[in-house]
């Protein structure tokens, strides 16, 4: 909590970690481009491949085999393309199949065209409806191209989590190729890309505590990759042109270093959570907690209450102190149910409101969270009284 705030929006961004903060100093003095080949350069390629190799082990993968970005978005943007290459070989994705409750990044489909990205639907927690991903993927034509898939492990809403292994399962059978969105997952829950599940990974660094602006690819082979979004001087082994955001890029390595301490702090963060929720359902016993039915990360909670206007209510939030999300922070300005619920058969709510939580959220915080939610519900209530 900072002076008179309660931070509850990690999801969104989680705060910048004192131990990025200091690697994000020490880069600036090694401001050489990382490409040159005198000692100052020499230097900021040190700072780089340090980076490199602790995001590859939080994700127990190989450094070379990540390649970094300015974000998750581009990362995804980059793998979700119709057009690979496999050596001096082309290799050819003729579907991309997504879940209806995915990030905006994956369901507007990258580089395939609207008539190429197949919506694979989700039940009432928002799981993936297996039978229909089967049934799709069993459809799929083999001579146009391969189908690649990519869906997130957890849902940056819901916190719910898909069972990615199934998934992957049917991918395999498919002869397809699976991308998975771990961006809500790194750092709350273990991931092993070695596990033979996911062939491609997507990490952002500002939600694990890094800076804004880095994010990364992590392949499980380096033998085949997709023809870049960006292309350059050769940087990233030729897989993303431009000269790397040094200080952004050392920040991301300082945070993963400490995303995988963190991992072993999630039933802490989780009884925060349960906090949380005990309070929503002890104020407003006909709450909806979306996603309960379902495995959820420990730190998310999405939750709707009748007569409570999401969009208003986090207004009420902020001037109280309270930082909550109405959903994902890259859908702020829309009103009215997200597209996750929507996927879930949620149609005739208005909105929901997204508490997530981190390992440094207090007791103190979340009683301002109820504070601020019963003085809420005792005007609404007040309103609907003098009304009737």
């Amino acid at each position: 909590m900072t002076g008179l705030r309660a931070y509850l929006d990690y999801n969104a961004s989680a705060p910048l970690l004192p131990e990025a903060r200091a690697a994000m100093l020490a880069a600036l003095d090694a401001s050489a481009n990382p490409s040159s080949v005198h000692a100052e350069g020499r230097l900021a390629r040190r700072v780089v491949e340090e980076a490199r190799a602790a995001v590859a082990a939080l994700v127990n993968g190989k450094a070379d085999h990540v390649v970094f970005t300015s974000g998750a978005t581009e990362a995804a943007a980059t793998l979700l393309s119709p057009d690979w290459k496999m050596g001096r070989g082309a290799v050819r994705m003729s579907r991309l199949y997504v879940s209806a409750a995915d990030h905006p990044c994956l369901l507007n489909g990258g580089r395939f065209g609207a008539d190429q990205v197949v919506r694979v639907g989700v039940d009432g927690n928002g799981l993936c409806d297996l039978d229909a991903l089967r049934s799709a993927l069993a459809q799929h034509d083999r001579a146009e191209g391969l189908p690649l898939v990519a869906i997130h492990l957890a849902n940056n809403e819901t916190g719910v989590i898909q069972p990615v292994p199934a998934i992957a399962a049917l991918v395999k059978a498919a002869g397809g190729v699976l991308v998975v969105d771990a961006v809500q997952a790194a750092g709350r829950l273990p991931l092993d890309i070695a596990d033979g599940s996911a062939d491609y990974l997507i990490l952002s660094s500002h939600k694990v505590g890094g800076p804004l602006g880095a994010g990364a690819i992590v392949a499980a082979s380096d033998l085949m990759m997709p023809v870049p979004l960006v292309s350059g001087g050769g940087q990233e082994r030729g897989h993303r042109g431009g000269t790397e955001n040094l200080p952004a890029i050392a920040g991301f390595g300082a945070a993963a270093r400490m995303a995988r301490e963190k991992l072993a702090g999630a039933e802490a963060v989780r009884s925060m959570r349960d906090r949380i929720e005990t309070a929503v359902l002890e104020l407003a016993p006909d709450a909806e907690i979306f996603g309960r039915g379902a495995p959820r990360l420990a730190n998310t909670t999405f939750f709707a209450i009748p007569g409570l206007k999401a969009e208003t209510a986090q207004i009420g939030f902020d001037l109280a102190g309270v930082a909550v999300s109405a959903g994902s922070a890259c859908s702020s300005g829309r009103t009215g149910p997200s597209h996750v619920l929507k996927a879930m058969g949620f149609d005739d709510n208005e909105g929901a409101l997204r508490v997530s939580v981190g390992e440094r959220t207090t007791v103190a915080e979340i009683d301002m969270f109820r504070s601020a939610l019963a003085a809420m519900l005792q005007r609404l209530h007040g309103r609907a009284t003098q009304a009737a």
